[in-house]
């Protein structure tokens, strides 16, 4: 399978191992009540930082649980005056790329620092894909062909589902040097194809008009379907008579019936074949309405008559923003809700790690209250309009905005706003700085690969049993834990094993082993996301 290549590659490949495990720091909540300190409880979360670090930050909790992920990344245009910069010279970018990839970065291309920027967050949000779950991802012709190969290094290749075209603008630019370009990419792949059913969309009434009822079937509405296709099949060539004569000695030349001849007469017999009012046509087999009511399989060029294009985009945001234009590339709510009705449930995890103007928590919101879904949405920002602009949006989405005949009526729900905050370990050691309950909560993760809950009882070390394996966590900031008999003494969960995390250790290898009991060393053994 052919590779791509670039300068800094070699030193961003593993980089996502090596991005510091920082803990994430509620700010406030919002809901019904407006905003306030306390935390509301809510699962839908807005947060401030470096996207890298928010997603290693995202993983104990979030590990192969996120159904569908929409990121809508720098297209590297070299357009530098957006709030959103879209060339990947933001300065905390640049700062990035000359402490991940060095001097080798200063003769980097705009191409080659795309792809430096974008493969270790990919890494991470491969991670975070349930297996049954997809990524969107909106581009444009500047950097489709590296993001296929890029995709296919860290999806593989046989995990592509494919490109949608979204018709995104509804005039040509008359401004345009040599095309006017009306259209976006969204490439598309699943964790685990296999896995991944999409959705069916929902039918309308411009589909159903073509179904009719020529011959009074009492099965009802159809429309003719092609008996032949192209496609190679063994048993597709015989002659057909018609009932009214005619003898058609095969199908065109280069094609194939679609059903073997065995088949066919049993169709005929069923009544499924359509022979024209002389009942001397070319057969048609009939395809009913009733058999395709639940719904139409994805098509993969959108019209912005159905999802919405730019300038839908920039007027929703100027409503929700009181005439104000606060961001210049908003991409439609409606091309958003497309990708969930598509690629989520009603209680899905949603992630979009490059949140811009927050669209898709938009999209989430508007879902939810259509068909009283419970979607939650994790929406990432490392700009310092995090809160100004993504969280204010969503904001008045909740609570509704505009006025008079131009209200909207608010969705309703949560969120709360997280900065990202201290990192687990400073060098070698657990910072103590980091609330005991968050440790435990990696030291569960990284032993058991599951979200953690808190068991209930009164042993404040105890972790929780995974595979008979019980978890201990014996630790205090303030002062060296030891396990010894005295300790061993308080644990009343049974298991048939135990493994036990403390500073030090007074019994002997062999007696622990006697016991069941495995003993990690703080901070020694624990593992590194």
């Amino acid at each position: 399978m052919p590779t791509l290549e670039w300068i800094g590659k070699s030193k961003v490949i593993n980089h996502h191992q090596e991005v510091p495990f920082r803990v994430l720091e509620r700010k406030y909540s919002f809901d019904e009540n407006g905003q306030h300190d306390e935390d509301n409880g809510s699962e839908n979360m807005i947060i401030r930082g470096d996207n890298l670090e928010a997603l290693k930050a995202l993983l104990p909790r979030y590990e192969g649980r996120v159904k569908c992920i929409y990121i809508d990344p720098p297209y590297n245009t070299g357009n530098e005056g957006w709030v959103y910069n879209d060339n990947v010279n933001d300065p905390k970018i640049k700062k990035w790329l000359g402490e991940v990839v060095g001097k080798e970065g200063e003769d980097l291309t705009r191409h080659d620092k795309w792809l430096c920027m974008m493969y270790p967050r990919l890494k991470l949000l491969q991670k975070l894909l349930a297996d049954d779950g997809a990524i969107f991802i909106s581009i444009d012709d500047t950097e489709i062909s590296n993001l296929r190969l890029l995709m296919d290094e860290v999806f593989g290749a046989n995990n592509f589902v494919t490109t949608v075209i979204w018709h995104k603008n509804y005039a040509p630019k008359s401004s345009a040097k040599f095309f006017s370009e009306d259209h976006d990419y969204i490439t598309v792949y699943a964790k685990n194809k296999m896995a991944w059913i999409p959705n069916l969309l929902p039918r309308t009434e411009e589909q159903d008009k073509i179904y009719k009822n020529p011959d009074n079937d009492p099965r009802g509405l159809w429309r003719p379907d092609n008996l032949s296709a192209r496609n190679p099949y063994s048993l597709g060539l015989y002659s057909i008579t018609c009932p009214g004569g005619r003898v058609i000695p095969g199908p065109p030349a280069g094609r194939y019936w679609v059903v073997s001849e065995e088949k066919f007469k049993q169709m005929d017999a069923d009544g499924r074949i359509y022979w024209g009012k002389d009942g001397n046509n070319i057969p048609a087999p009939k395809r009913y309405l009733s058999e395709v009511k639940q719904g139409r399989v994805p098509q993969t060029i959108w019209e912005y008559e159905e999802v919405g294009h730019t300038q839908d985009a920039k007027k929703d945001l100027k409503a929700i923003f009181d005439g104000e234009m606060p961001f210049d590339t908003p991409k439609p709510y409606r091309l958003i809700e497309r990708i969930l009705q598509i690629a989520s449930d009603s209680d899905s995890i949603i992630l979009d790690s490059f949140a811009g103007s927050g669209t898709t928590a938009h999209a989430v919101l508007n879902m939810n209250k259509a068909d009283v879904g419970h979607r939650k949405f994790i929406l990432v920002e490392m700009m310092d309009y995090a809160d100004s602009i993504t969280a204010e949006r969503v904001k008045r989405v909740i609570r509704g905005y505009g006025e008079g005949k131009n209200a909207v009526e608010g969705t309703g729900g949560n969120f709360s706003f997280y900065d990202l905050g201290e990192p687990l370990l400073v060098g070698d050691c657990l910072n103590e700085a980091v609330a005991p309950e968050i440790i435990r909560e990696y030291i569960w993760f990284m032993e058991t690969k599951q979200p953690y809950s808190p068991p209930s009882g009164g042993n404040p070390y105890y972790l929780g049993q995974h595979n008979d394996t019980g978890y201990h966590f014996y630790y205090e900031p303030q002062r060296v834990t030891v396990l010894d008999y005295a300790f061993l003494s308080t644990i009343t969960e049974k298991a048939d094993g135990t493994v036990i995390y403390a500073d030090r250790c007074s019994i002997s290898e062999d007696k622990l082993a006697k016991m069941g009991v495995t003993f990690k060393k703080i901070p020694r053994d624990i593992s590194r996301l």
